[in-house]
């Protein structure tokens, strides 16, 4: 089949390098020309495990192109994606859909067959009917479907994920539309991926609703984290218990320092908003973003009380920007609420990630950002550990406290065992446990 992806993001590019992947015809369009031609060259604007060797098998087979021509692209489609972003508008929370009734204006000028246009940002209930509303006004005669299928992608592990995963999700009612998004799916087949189609607004909030829930979860076992900590109970350990109940199951009940990312806080705000515009305010998601915003700003004051209770004129070495590992999304990212409290509080910062700093460097301002780990512990009085990448999780910590002036470590991601530390030398404090 043929596709066009207007957007070049991260869903865009990822789906439609493996849309090529599947043997379909891609190209992914932007009206960035700067990005376009790095990506002729292989270059990637994100970073993403895996990606960049997909783009570049795919362009050489010659099923993936880029351009920042629209029109010709949308005139050989079967089907065309809006993959653009619908960031939070400031001041409501709401979801700002201004790219995409702009791509669905541009998108619906250009139509000469039928075509199937297909919703892959996120977006709240009722966009569907306004992008057809928009695509009918600008073309009256346009022959066409829109319909919704969101994207369920994890970052660091997107690629798995389109072509392994757990659902496919397709809100239509045109059976036309069905056949062309069976087609397109096809591949999938063989893995015996579900494909639940319903209709357009329902699967707009299948979205907003599973992402909302898993904020929830992420929510729920940070506070029952405080709770082990004042009562002498191991969050890990309540985390598996409950885990092991397959009602409930065991992912995303990870204690730390709050969720970040472009998903999470995002759709969370834009269903809330959507909620109570209904006249059904959602509270549990309501205090999900509340608990959330106040454990981040929790995490500074733990750091500083593993201090001795102060920080001014000290070292604080930071492990880990980005909000989770194999990523250099820095959005929402806990760092970017801890590092500055903690200097507001005097202290001074050195930090790595190994993906992460090039987008840290535009948000935090007087941080000393170094090569790797070890440099971290130049004269640091204390070592927080905010993001687990690999790389951190062996690290050789006799080498790492004759650099310190203390040996405290703060690890927000419990990647250590606390007695291993302790047989260090390090003064260790963990998330949920002793």
């Amino acid at each position: 089949m043929r596709v066009a992806m207007v957007g070049t993001g991260y869903v865009g590019l990822v789906s439609g390098a493996c849309f090529a992947d599947f043997g379909h015809q891609v190209v992914c369009i932007d009206k960035d020309d700067g990005k376009i031609e790095n990506l002729r060259q292989g270059i990637m604007p994100i970073f993403e495990p895996g990606l960049a060797d997909l783009v570049e098998a795919n362009t050489k087979a010659g099923r993936l192109t880029f351009s920042i021509e629209l029109k010709e692209a949308v005139r050989d489609a079967d089907t065309v994606f809006i993959a653009v972003g619908t960031p939070s508008r400031r001041g409501d929370g709401h979801a700002d859909l201004n790219f995409v009734e702009q791509a669905a204006r541009d998108i619906a000028a250009h139509l000469d067959h039928y075509t199937v246009i297909v919703n892959k940002s996120t977006v709240p209930v009722g966009t569907g009917d306004r992008v057809e509303s928009i695509m009918r006004e600008t073309n009256p005669k346009g022959d066409f479907s829109v319909v919704s299928n969101p994207e369920f992608l994890r970052e660091g592990a997107a690629i798995s994920d389109f072509k392994r995963p757990d659902r496919i999700v397709v809100g239509t009612s045109d059976e036309r539309a069905r056949q062309v998004m069976r087609e397109l799916y096809r591949p999938l087949f063989l893995n015996e991926t579900p494909i639940l189609f319903t209709d357009r607004r329902t699967s707009e909030l299948i979205k907003y609703a599973s992402n909302a829930f898993l904020a929830v979860k992420i929510a729920y076992i940070n506070e029952m984290a405080d709770v082990c900590e004042k009562v002498g109970a191991n969050v890990q350990e309540v985390a598996r218990g409950i885990g092991l109940d397959n009602r409930i199951g065991k992912k995303f009940l990870n204690a730390g320092p709050g969720y970040g990312g472009s998903c999470f806080p995002k759709d969370t705000l834009a269903l809330m908003r959507t909620a109570q515009e209904a006249d059904v305010p959602v509270s549990i998601v309501e205090a999900t973003v509340k608990a959330n915003t106040t454990r981040k700003k929790k995490m500074a004051t733990k750091i500083i009380t593993a201090c001795g209770g102060e920080v001014q004129d000290k070292t604080i070495g930071i492990l880990g920007l980005t909000f989770k590992p194999n990523t250099d999304d820095m959005r929402e990212a806990p760092s970017l609420d801890i590092i500055p409290a903690l200097q507001a509080a005097g202290a001074k910062i050195r930090a790595y990630d190994p993906e992460g700093m090039a987008e840290a460097k535009k948000e935090l301002k007087d941080v000393i950002f170094v090569d790797g780990p070890y440099d971290v512990a130049d004269n640091a009085h204390a070592i927080v550990i905010l993001t687990e990448w690999d790389q951190f999780r062996a690290l050789d910590f006799e080498r790492i406290a004759l650099a310190m002036v203390t040996p405290i470590m703060v690890d927000l991601r419990n990647i250590y065992n606390p007695e291993d530390l302790r047989q260090d030398g390090f003064t260790y404090v963990s998330i949920g446990r002793k």
